[in-house]
């Protein structure tokens, strides 16, 4: 209890010297040494146009489909362009037409795959649509 008061004495109030009180927090907090905060805002992103959205659930789709094929050099570079299509048009609304050139390849590369998974013929279809033609 005297500790308490030492700390109200100075200008403080809360728990006694050594404790810790935080309140009243709007983010993130940590407490103690080597810590990493790393603030998300979650959301709203940008607006997308129609043909964005629809790349963007054909682009997941396929790479949901991707886990149940065998995987090869290929697959796996299509699952990381894929990725970085969804990554650019959830954090910019769109897929950029270097990023949809890099996909349409990455797509003819892993063509085997991509040709009989419907998904992967929509994602052709999208990135197509995008490019013209």
């Amino acid at each position: 209890m005297a500790d308490q008061g030492q700390d109200q004495d100075r200008g403080r109030s809360g728990p006694a010297a050594g404790g810790i009180s935080i309140t009243n927090t709007h983010g993130n907090v940590t407490v103690g040494d080597h810590n990493t905060v790393a603030y998300t805002v979650r959301g709203a992103g940008p607006e997308r146009d129609p043909a964005q959205e629809e790349l963007l659930q054909a682009v997941r789709r396929l790479r949901a489909d991707l886990g149940g094929v065998v995987a090869s050099e290929q697959t796996a570079a299509l699952d990381a362009e894929l990725s970085d299509a969804e990554d650019e048009i959830e954090g910019t609304g769109a897929a950029g037409p270097g990023r949809l050139t890099r996909l349409r390849q990455a797509l003819t590369d892993a063509g085997a795959v991509t040709g009989i998974l419907a998904s992967g013929v929509a994602v052709g279809q999208a990135v197509g649509a995008l490019l013209g033609g």
